[in-house]
């Protein structure tokens, strides 16, 4: 008798897709683990205020008259600003901090600038006519000096001239910066784009990849860079895969950061018994999967749990395509993905870098892409193109054959695939 196909639900754009796999086939799910009971949400901010790592609370730091700023992030990350700055605004409320001396500013990095309907909705109704909010301007910076390894520090005024700087964020692994969250608000967050690609330069460095820190010359650079600015206070979360705040840490900048990533190790880091001949990775559904440069993240990590030879079936709904100018360039004016390993190696260009990540996974594993693209412009860039899971997955299974072994990633762009072979 034959085993039941299993059926799996996987998030794109707004909704879902349903993929059904031979459970014969599948060699896992890479789902997060559970985590344990606690305070979550605002309380479990509330918590972690309550008991800074290396740093005295909040509410003893600030003194009434101080402009403070509060970095948090933009609309292409799932950070749930509206459940963590209302209990960083009653902290400083009750240090006598007045709304007026507040802003909160929106770390663009190297993005497009946000609506005002997008900014009043990562922070609620009530804190967005409560406090000032802005987004970063790249064009506005103050220059604090150079990095020992010859990254400028130039960074958007509001945040450079600020008395007391919090840094918000999510923690979840970052394909060449090991980890999202911490000083990553300042830089790139806030950062002028020759800053950040100062930065990202070092993204070819071998100690450059997600889930290491030690080590990592870029994580450094951005920790360095973020030192002298000067930040005052960090407010991380983690995220379960509903994007909800599980964990919560506070305190200083780079304690606090180390505190959350070894949390985030204990959920999303998932060790496989073997590399599969084909692996689905979701980017997890909207805002994740908004343009091709995001969704990219799954792929990154995706490709680690993947056959040299084997397939990627990379879904992400890209309904706003690339997402960014030179990475669109990049990927449309190469004739191979040769060229773009090429370009990287003799003149660095940020949002290159991602093209350039695109072209080494394509040195792994073919990439089946399921997004909303065209199939013309996915052709373009040296992809196999789907608008639903189900056809890659029966085009993959063609490819490899019936028995090929599949290994799905719901979240790819927050679950770190660590092979372990058995001994």
């Amino acid at each position: 008798m034959m085993a039941a196909d299993m059926k799996i639900e996987l998030g794109f754009g707004d909704g879902v897709q349903t993929v059904s796999l031979p459970s014969e086939n599948v060699l896992g799910i890479l789902a997060p683990k559970a985590s344990s009971p606690g305070l979550t949400g605002t309380e479990g901010v509330r918590r972690a205020l309550q008991a800074p790592i290396e740093s005295k609370p909040l509410h003893q730091l600030v003194r009434p008259g101080m402009r403070i700023t509060i970095v948090t992030s933009d609309i292409t990350r799932p950070c749930p600003s509206h459940q963590i700055l209302p209990a960083i605004l009653e902290e400083l409320s009750a240090a006598g901090v007045s709304d007026a001396d507040i802003t909160v500013i929106f770390a663009l990095g190297s993005h497009r600038p946000q609506t005002d309907a997008e900014q009043r909705k990562l922070v609620g109704d009530a804190i967005y006519t409560r406090v000032r909010c802005i987004d970063s301007d790249p064009n506005d910076c103050l220059h604090l000096g150079i990095t020992s390894r010859g990254t400028p520090v130039d960074i958007t005024r509001t945040v450079a001239e600020a008395d007391f700087r919090i840094l918000l964020g999510n923690i979840e692994y970052h394909y060449f910066a090991g980890y999202s969250g911490g000083a990553k608000a300042i830089m790139p967050g806030v950062s002028t784009r020759a800053a950040i690609q100062a930065n990202h330069s070092m993204m070819l460095h071998p100690n450059a990849c997600a889930g290491v820190l030690a080590g990592n010359p870029l994580r450094e650079d951005i920790e360095e860079a973020a030192a002298m600015c000067g930040v005052d206070f960090l407010v991380n979360v983690v995220l379960d895969a509903h994007k909800q705040i599980v964990h919560a840490v506070a305190g200083n900048v780079v304690a606090a950061h180390r505190v959350g990533c070894a949390f985030l190790d204990t959920l999303y880091r998932v060790e496989i018994p073997a590399l599969a001949d084909i692996v689905i990775a979701s980017q997890g559904g909207a805002p994740k999967d908004l343009n091709l440069y995001q969704t990219q993240k799954a792929l990154d990590n995706a490709i680690h749990a993947v056959k040299p030879g084997g397939i990627v079936i990379l879904m992400g709904s890209c309904r706003e395509g690339f997402g960014e100018a030179t990475f669109e360039d990049w990927m449309l004016r190469a004739t191979r993905p040769a060229d773009l390993m090429q370009w990287v190696q003799e003149h660095f260009q940020l949002g290159g870098h991602k093209a350039a990540a695109i072209a080494m996974a394509l040195q792994t594993a073919d990439i089946y892409l399921v997004s909303d693209l065209s199939p013309e412009l996915v052709h373009r860039i040296f992809l196999q193109p789907f608008a639903h899971v189900q056809a890659a997955v029966q085009a993959a299974l063609a490819q490899k054959g019936p028995h090929a072994s599949v290994l799905v990633m719901p979240y790819g762009g927050s679950t770190l695939p660590q092979y372990c072979p058995a001994t």
